[in-house]
């Protein structure tokens, strides 16, 4: 994929910014700066797609704001090979960075209409993950245990089924809370009854709903 200069130079300075903010982690930079956000959004707004900013796309929805993106993938200390379930491709954005990362992942979209578009464009750029259309509520127990597991929009509570299928000793990272706001938690299986939860602040994303549309 041939690519401006100027989209690059924006992308750098978005990478900048992420860094500015306090995102160390330098695999997660890189893929920041390697992946091109502005094919995730409409035509006509490259120049919106290097501002730290989350837009609008299709079906009510939010691609996230790109520290948002990356403060998450941080939160998941990602290895190479990781087994992660994503929940709520969205976009499909934070797909490719995740898998940028070289994790094996498994992506559910409950949004018809995104679980297309999203695939299109992952597959454009090389990207194949295992990718369903289906209730993010209820995961893809088929599949697990996950070694990560990431929620991309805010649910009221931490979803029970999710847990189970996290792996022992696994991350899971989630917006946890009300419409509102929501408490960016990361939780530790520790074992099948024990989790370990910590908060890393307040968050604002779309509702995580029940079912497919």
């Amino acid at each position: 994929m041939i690519e401006s200069y100027k989209l690059k130079g924006l992308r750098k300075k978005l990478v900048n910014i992420i860094r500015s903010k306090g995102i160390s982690e330098e695999k997660v930079l890189n893929a920041i700066m390697t992946i091109p956000r502005h094919l995730f959004m409409a035509k006509g707004f490259e120049e919106r797609a290097y501002q730290d900013n989350a837009f609008p796309i299709a079906a009510n929805q939010t691609i996230s704001q790109p520290y948002t993106v990356a403060f998450q993938t941080s939160l998941l200390d990602i290895k190479k090979g990781d087994k992660v379930l994503e929940v709520g491709t969205g976009s499909g954005y934070q797909a490719a960075v995740l898998m940028e990362l070289g994790v094996k992942l498994y992506t559910i979209e409950r949004q018809r209409e995104l679980y297309i578009t999203s695939l299109q464009i992952l597959r454009q750029l090389g990207y194949n993950p295992y990718s369903y259309y289906g209730d993010g509520y209820a995961g893809l127990p088929t599949y697990a245990p996950f070694n990560k597991i990431l929620i991309t929009a805010g649910a009221p509570e931490i979803p029970n089924e999710l847990l189970k299928q996290l792996k022992v000793g696994g991350i899971m990272v989630a917006p946890i809370g009300p419409q509102e706001a929501q408490d960016m938690l990361r939780i530790t299986k520790i074992d099948n009854s024990k989790f370990k939860k910590e908060n890393f602040g307040k968050f604002n994303f779309v509702p995580m709903l029940k079912g497919r549309n």
